[in-house]
């Protein structure tokens, strides 16, 4: 006779038995290849990125740490097949803006919820954009360019790296948030979009660090905002976006390093520890810097946070009626 207190002990027994195991299995950790999944193609900064991790979790570890590439989709293919993977620690997944915030927040039907899908583990890095105009602009300020885009809508013209780029969605949060409308001209690159501003083909756009920071202190451009939180060390004079009186505006663009739900807490402790101690590194730091990203040493609770407050940001700009395919 199976008795209430007999059920109790028997599932408590179980509970035991399958929490023995999962810290077995931590303990244990790693013992066989781990694959970290990246989004895009060899060469590019996401990549780049998790080759430079890769080697070092390789040495730290004393374990085999390989990068996949799995293009397509603007990286949504990676990020369902970590989805689908097995949340033992051995398949990671380096997730980006678009990745874990902008593909799910704009499709018509998500394949997948960042927030619920994926463990997050580490920031690697972060990054964000320079809102400019050419020097010889009569405006010298956030909020003059928002009167004059208010005085003449659809006049004013933007450029961007492409049509559902970070740079072309920074400008419609922008507009969304200001109030106003201009045109959105995309181009093939942040380099080509920075040529048309220069050319004076657009009116203003938004650009990364490294290819924007330069025609800043050549003095062909004026610096009106950085779209970050803090103001840059690179740009102490240029205020932030929010500071300029654009409210509850910050567009930083991240990197990181996620696995499936589920994953043991105990090897995202220790991947996060590792993967920490990496970007302390002076070959990681000056190579992440070297492409316009700042490291970050950060817990997996706040790479948490920075996916959901990116994917709710993102939503709403999708619910604004914006369009990336």
């Amino acid at each position: 006779m199976i008795t209430k207190r007999n059920l109790m002990s028997a599932i408590a027994a179980t509970a035991l038995g399958i929490a023995l195991a999962g810290e077995a299995a931590a303990q244990s950790y790693p013992n066989r290849v781990i694959r970290i999944i990246v989004p895009a193609g060899p060469g590019g900064p996401t990549d780049v990125f998790a080759r430079l991790i890769a080697q070092r979790l390789s040495a730290s570890l004393k374990n085999e740490v390989i990068v996949e590439n799995r293009a397509g989709a603007g990286g949504a293919i990676a990020a369902k097949f970590v989805v689908g993977a097995a949340p033992d620690g051995y398949t990671l997944f380096l997730g980006n803006t678009s990745t874990l915030a902008i593909i799910p927040a704009f499709a018509a039907t998500p394949d997948y919820d960042p927030v619920k899908a994926f463990t997050p583990i580490a920031i690697l890095a972060d990054s964000f954009q320079i809102l400019s105009v050419r020097s010889d602009s009569p405006v010298k300020s956030v909020k003059e360019l928002i009167a004059l885009a208010k005085s003449s809508p659809q006049k004013l013209d933007f450029g961007s790296a492409g049509h559902g780029n970070l740079t072309h969605l920074t400008a419609e949060l922008f507009k969304l948030k200001a109030g106003i409308d201009m045109v959105h001209v995309p181009y093939k690159s942040v380099a080509e979009a920075a040529t048309a501003l220069l050319a004076g083909q657009v009116y203003c756009g938004f650009g990364n660090l490294n290819v924007t920071l330069p025609h800043v202190q050549g003095g062909r451009f004026r610096a009106l905002a950085v779209t970050g939180a803090t103001r840059s060390a690179e740009l102490p004079d240029v205020p932030t976006m929010m500071e300029a009186g654009v409210d509850n505006y910050d567009v930083t663009s991240f990197f990181g390093v996620a696995a499936p739900a589920g994953t043991d807490p105990a090897i995202v402790d220790l991947l996060n520890r590792h993967i920490n101690e990496a970007l302390k590194t002076p070959e990681i730091r000056t190579s992440f810097v070297k492409l316009g990203a700042d490291p970050k040493i950060a817990s997996p609770q706040a790479f948490a946070k920075m996916i959901a407050d990116g994917y709710a940001q993102w939503t709403l700009v999708a619910k604004g009626g914006v369009k990336i395919n």
